[in-house]
């Protein structure tokens, strides 16, 4: 599932100009250390949802991958 959603991500990154990330871990915080901002946020969503069928940001605000790694391991 992490592969995937590295994948996901490096999308996000190239089709916003941002460099890509070569690998991801639970701890990465989605501003702070991979460089999303609100639209990035919500194209990864969207994209998310799109491919697992589950809303990240349904219970609240998703701040590290862990999260979102949790939350699609929960469904």
């Amino acid at each position: 599932m992490e592969v995937k959603i590295l994948e996901i991500m490096n999308t996000v990154l190239d089709n916003r100009a941002k460099e890509k990330l070569t690998s991801i871990t639970p701890q990465m915080h989605l501003r702070n250390d991979i460089g999303f901002d609100s639209l990035d946020l919500a194209e990864l969503t969207v994209r998310i949802e799109a491919e697992y069928d589950i809303d990240i940001f349904e219970d609240g605000i998703v701040n590290t991958v862990g999260e979102i790694l949790k939350k699609l391991e929960s469904k």
